[in-house]
């Protein structure tokens, strides 16, 4: 069946979930560059006539990149972050950039608090002491609870309200930080990071990366939290300062952290590994079937509206 764009050449540099990819290959003239068997002459070979590109956070975006495609048009991300676009560059070669807002949402959040439960009472401690038989000869120390806490959503965006909404299911006092104070939400609002992690003793971090947002959570931030205090991030690994974060954890200076991103990805440091206080994931807040194929398919959308001249379903403003 020949495809319904086959003029529409779209680049797709690195792998997305094979409902999506089976569907941008039935839509448009895919070259699939990871794998090709050489990727620098396929990439070559193709990038005078690339007019889309389906993105992934493996690929850095900036203008040095972008200016191999002279005739792209489109960057459609797989994801919500775009920190590895640069959207000014691709703005000002007249490209539009889109996301996967919205049907990623709730996963995130539902593993936002898997984290902080994991991480609070300790719930990959207790799992390996039992593999390893040490229940056989004596009892799991108690952990801590979530009892009596406050949490603070550091970026009350779409995924921090999601957040927020499911904590105040288990009776835990929200207040917030954003860019500006919402009218849509009955949560406090502290003026700065600082100020929130002051009156807050769990800070999940949900803000956007890039530039105006890195180290964001810097030692002061961390030490404000508290010896009980816990810290969750399902945002960028740039948002904390790695260094800050090991050396409050080495010294008491907050109780744990659950950490779904980190700065260097997926190399993590070994002082970070070797604190068992600490609950470790390999970024897969959105990390679903259903939630991938959903955002490939908005990945989709947006190349197939944009083809057909209908404008991008959700292009980044």
């Amino acid at each position: 069946m020949p495809s319904r764009f086959p003029d529409f050449r779209v680049l797709v540099p690195h792998p997305l979930p094979v409902g999506g990819l089976v569907r941008l290959k039935d839509a448009f003239d895919a070259v699939t560059l990871w794998d090709a068997p050489d990727k620098g002459a396929a990439l070559r070979a193709a990038a005078s006539s690339v007019r889309g590109i389906a993105s992934t956070g493996a690929q850095v975006v900036d203008g040095a990149f972008l200016d191999q495609f002279p005739k792209l048009e489109i960057v459609a991300n797989f994801g919500v972050g775009y920190d590895h676009i640069d959207l000014a560059a691709a703005r000002a070669r007249g490209m539009v950039v889109t996301n996967t807002p919205g049907v990623l949402v709730e996963e995130v959040a539902d593993a936002a608090l898997g984290l902080l439960l994991g991480a609070v009472r300790q719930l990959p401690q207790a799992d390996a002491f039992v593999r390893r038989g040490d229940w056989l000869t004596r009892g799991f120390p108690l952990s801590a609870s979530l009892r009596g806490r406050t949490l603070g959503v550091l970026g009350l965006g779409d995924i921090g309200r999601a957040i927020a909404r499911r904590a105040e299911a288990f009776g835990l006092k929200i207040l917030y930080h954003n860019r500006s104070r919402r009218d849509d939400v009955a949560y406090g609002y502290a003026d700065s990071p600082l100020a929130l992690a002051q009156a807050c003793d769990i800070l999940v971090v949900a803000a956007p990366g890039g530039p105006q947002t890195h180290h964001i959570v810097d030692a002061a931030v961390l030490e404000a939290l508290g010896p009980q205090g816990v810290l969750v991030n399902i945002a960028r690994g740039s948002l904390v300062d790695t260094a800050a974060l090991i050396a409050a954890l080495q010294q008491g200076k907050i109780l744990t952290a659950a950490l779904d991103v980190f700065e260097t990805e997926p190399d993590v440091p070994e002082a970070l590994r070797a604190l068992p206080q600490v609950f470790l994931a390999p970024h897969v807040g959105s990390g679903s079937v259903a939630t991938r194929e959903a955002m490939a398919g908005l990945v989709v959308d947006n190349l197939t509206s944009w083809a057909s001249g209908a404008g991008a379903v959700t292009p980044l403003t």
